[in-house]
């Protein structure tokens, strides 16, 4: 009934403004014949088939838990064991004074993951995993949006030109989700800008384009056309303030059907991964460190972890990168959970 109710708060236009009420709607109604024909036709494509995991790392959100980012970083390489990571490099932090770029953290972490033969993505520009997805630095205030743009390409040209040197780099992820306008502190998404990054990098370096959108709430087609990878996010158990707690419905069938249409209809897709796999909770709009373990637990469960596990190999994808294994090691660290941890070594 949740779902119901936030279909028709979202026709009548109470999120969004009427320019966009068309595309949801739209949207909504193909998602919904799909689901209809997945649950008709739904299987499993392979519980026991063979993935690849990988994780995001976050120097900024392991800040944000109170802990020492290095640490961390240290520990999922040696002690979780992972061998392919998802890292952001965030706008104002390399970026603090215009003109004057600092990738001292991120040549660390590169080069760290480099000495356990761990594989790399590297997200560019301005929109990045974590809230508020947009990190903007202060001092582009008074700029006008085209100076911004330009400031953006100025950013993702000198992370190619610093970041190419390092060949455990395997893709360049171009922005995170940059065409979801429904979530995120961000200006409203620029198809045209992007195609421009995309042909930057391109310019700059051979390697692949990942670009990626949400499982359940982006068409992943804006993206298609212009990407080499597409990511997809799958979350089972999301928060917000007018429904609480609400869980996806979805089957894993759904994901691979919309990944095998994709696929079709876009030849120049190589292959589609899950780029953040929910694996932590959701907040209840307050840092994760001010939540009790009791209401961390609602979303995000040691049984529920296993599934979501479970239902990311149930959708047949070879790759996956877990979302929220800094959770795991501040459970560990700072709550004496270690379940969730040495699970996890299990998976490398």
């Amino acid at each position: 009934m949740k779902i119901i109710r936030l279909f028709f708060q979202l026709v009548r236009g109470r999120f969004f403004r009427k320019e966009k009420r068309r595309f949801i709607l739209l949207s909504l109604l193909l998602t919904l014949l799909l689901l209809f024909i997945v649950l008709l036709f739904a299987r499993d494509f392979g519980t026991n088939k063979p993935i690849k995991w990988g994780v995001t790392f976050s120097k900024r959100y392991a800040i944000e838990l109170n802990m020492n980012w290095q640490e961390v970083f240290v520990e999922i390489l040696y002690d979780l064991g992972a061998k392919r990571i998802r890292i952001p490099v965030y706008w104002d932090d390399v970026e603090r004074t215009q003109g004057e770029y600092n990738f001292q953290d991120y040549d660390w972490m590169v080069r760290a993951a480099d000495l356990v033969d761990a594989e790399v993505v590297l997200v560019l520009g301005r929109r990045q995993p974590r809230w508020p997805e947009c990190f903007t630095p202060a001092w582009t205030d008074n700029l006008a949006d085209s100076e911004v743009e330009e400031k953006i390409l100025n950013l993702v040209e000198e992370e190619v030109n610093h970041f190419k040197q390092y060949k455990n780099i395997v893709s360049w992820q171009v922005e995170n989700e940059p065409l979801l306008s429904i979530f995120g502190e961000c200006p409203p998404p620029n198809k045209d800008f992007l195609e421009k990054e995309v042909a930057l990098v391109k310019s700059l370096d051979s390697r692949p384009i990942i670009l990626t959108d949400s499982g359940e709430l982006g068409s992943w087609s804006g993206v298609a056309g212009i990407s080499d990878t597409i990511g997809t996010t799958m979350y089972r158990v999301v928060w917000n303030r007018s429904l609480g707690y609400t869980y996806y419905p979805l089957p894993p069938a759904y994901y691979r059907y919309r990944a095998d249409i994709i696929k079709y209809l876009n030849p120049n897709i190589n292959k589609i991964v899950i780029s953040e796999l929910q694996v932590e909770p959701w907040t209840e709009g307050i840092p994760m460190v001010t939540m009790t373990l009791e209401s961390q637990y609602k979303s995000m469960s040691f049984e529920r972890m296993q599934m979501n596990l479970r239902f990311a190999q149930a959708t047949g994808f070879d790759e996956a990168y877990l979302w929220g294994v800094e959770w795991w090691y501040w459970l560990k660290l700072r709550q004496g959970v270690d379940e969730f941890w040495e699970y996890g070594k299990r998976l490398w």
